[in-house]
């Protein structure tokens, strides 16, 4: 286990892959962890790229500090990890919570970013998609992990992948037995309070992609739309039949697209 002090508390991370290759960061969704969540992308990326995952503060094996929290917090922390670990410049991307962390990171810490790539998520919050992670906000209160488990996971999955694997959400089921539900409820927090991007997402000059499920419908196409619009030169991809976690739900579609835009964007940049 690695970790780093960063502004007065330990962030978990990992680094795997080539060490003088080109460094990518995938920025961990909500409930998501640096150990765990991102093992269908770990091959793939390693076999040309140095990863670097962390846990943010609030999640995982990195420190669960009193909050408030906020995005722009977590790209603070994500700059302060990078420079404790001698990483100069890296590829940002995110899933969703993650995602919004990117955005947050992008616009703070412009000459960090080699690119950046979005998947599920947003820059500005809707007034559904406010009453739904309010909603999971206000179970996570209530500290009921069975609960906690049906207010999200019908948000985060397509109708036909928790059909077919009953036995998977079985398995997130009992993993929610091992959240830190007060630290749930400030990510929740740092969600509904610091994300307001739109307007300023113009400032970004990386080469940017977006990437949504088709049937993403907590922060799906119409997000996605916002996003493509208001950064330019990016490129928007939707993926076919999928549900919010793209990365768990179709990982071979998602690693494609990632793949295919680090390799484009690395042939067009300098060596870091």
């Amino acid at each position: 286990m690695s970790f780093a002090t960063v502004h007065g508390i330990r962030l978990y991370y990992e680094l795997h892959g080539p060490d003088a290759a080109p460094v990518v960061v995938l920025n961990n969704g909500i409930l998501m962890k640096a150990a765990s969540s991102w093992l269908p992308q770990r091959g793939p990326i390693e076999a040309r790229f140095r990863l670097l995952l962390h846990d943010c503060r609030g999640q995982g094996l990195s420190d669960h500090p009193p909050g408030p929290y906020s995005m722009e917090q977590h790209a603070d922390d994500l700059a302060g990890l990078l420079a404790a670990i001698g990483i100069p410049t890296a590829h940002i991307a995110g899933i969703s919570y993650g995602g919004e962390v990117a955005q947050a990171f992008a616009l703070r810490h412009p000459a960090l970013v080699r690119s950046l790539f979005l998947a599920d998520t947003v820059s500005e919050i809707g007034t559904e998609l406010r009453l739904v992670i309010e909603g999971w906000r206000e179970a996570a209160r209530l500290a009921d992990p069975d609960l906690f488990f049906l207010v999200t996971v019908p948000w985060n999955f397509s109708p036909a992948f928790i059909a077919a694997n009953g036995a998977l959400l079985d398995a997130a089921r009992a993993r929610y037995r091992e959240l830190d539900f007060p630290a749930v409820v400030r990510l929740c927090d740092a969600f509904l309070s610091s994300v307001a991007f739109t307007d300023r997402l113009e400032t970004i000059a990386a080469p940017a992609r977006v990437v949504t499920g088709e049937r993403d419908l907590l922060k799906g196409p119409a997000y996605a739309a916002i996003l493509h619009g208001a950064i330019r030169g990016s490129d928007l991809h939707v993926i076919p039949d999928c549900g919010h976690a793209a990365c768990w739900e179709q990982p071979a579609a998602f690693n494609r697209l990632l793949l295919e835009f680090l390799n484009s964007v690395e042939s067009r940049l300098p060596a870091p």
